[in-house]
C-alpha cells in the first residue's frame, strides 16, 4: 500500500510545480473583454490574441509582454500605454492612438497600421517586418517627436 501511494505521489508531484503563473490581472482582463474600458489596467503578460478591442480605452494600461496577436484594435486609445515587448503580430491598428506609448521591442510583424497616432511614442527595437503601415509616422530605432 505504501509503495503504491509513494508511486502515485511521485507521478503527480511534478504537476503541482508545472502550473503556469500568469502575470496579468484576471479581473482587468475580464473588465476589458466585457466593457472595452480598462484605463490604467494591469494587462502585462495577458493573452488577448484575436480579441475584438475596437474602440477600447487602454490609456495608461500596462501591456508589457501581452499577446495581442491578430487582435482588432481599430480606434483603440492606447495613449501612454506601456506595450514594451508585446506581440502585435497580425494586429489591426487603424485609427488607433499610441501617443506617448512605450512601443520598445514590440513585434508588429504583418500588422496593419493605418492612420495611427504615435506622437511622443518610444519606438526602439520594434519589428515591422511585412507590416502594412500607411499614414502613420512610425520608424525603427527611435521616437517620433512633433516638429
Amino acid at each position: 500500500m505504501k509503495t503504491k501511494l509513494l508511486a502515485i505521489l511521485t507521478l503527480i508531484a511534478p504537476l503541482f510545480f508545472a502550473i503556469p503563473v500568469k502575470a496579468d490581472n484576471p479581473q482587468h482582463v475580464e473588465r476589458l473583454l466585457t466593457t472595452g474600458q480598462c484605463y490604467g489596467c494591469d494587462l502585462s503578460g495577458a493573452d488577448l490574441s484575436q480579441a475584438h478591442l475596437i474602440g477600447a480605452d487602454l490609456r495608461e494600461a500596462d501591456l508589457r509582454g501581452a499577446n495581442l496577436t491578430e487582435a482588432n484594435l481599430e480606434g483603440a486609445d492606447m495613449t501612454g500605454a506601456n506595450l514594451e515587448g508585446a506581440n502585435l503580430e497580425g494586429a489591426f491598428l487603424t485609427n488607433a492612438s499610441l501617443n506617448n506609448a512605450d512601443l520598445d521591442q514590440v513585434n508588429f510583424t504583418s500588422a496593419t497600421i493605418h492612420d495611427a497616432h504615435v506622437e511622443g511614442a518610444s519606438m526602439s527595437g520594434m519589428t515591422i517586418t511585412d507590416a502594412d503601415i500607411f499614414n502613420t509616422k512610425i520608424g525603427v530605432g527611435g521616437s517620433y517627436d512633433e516638429l
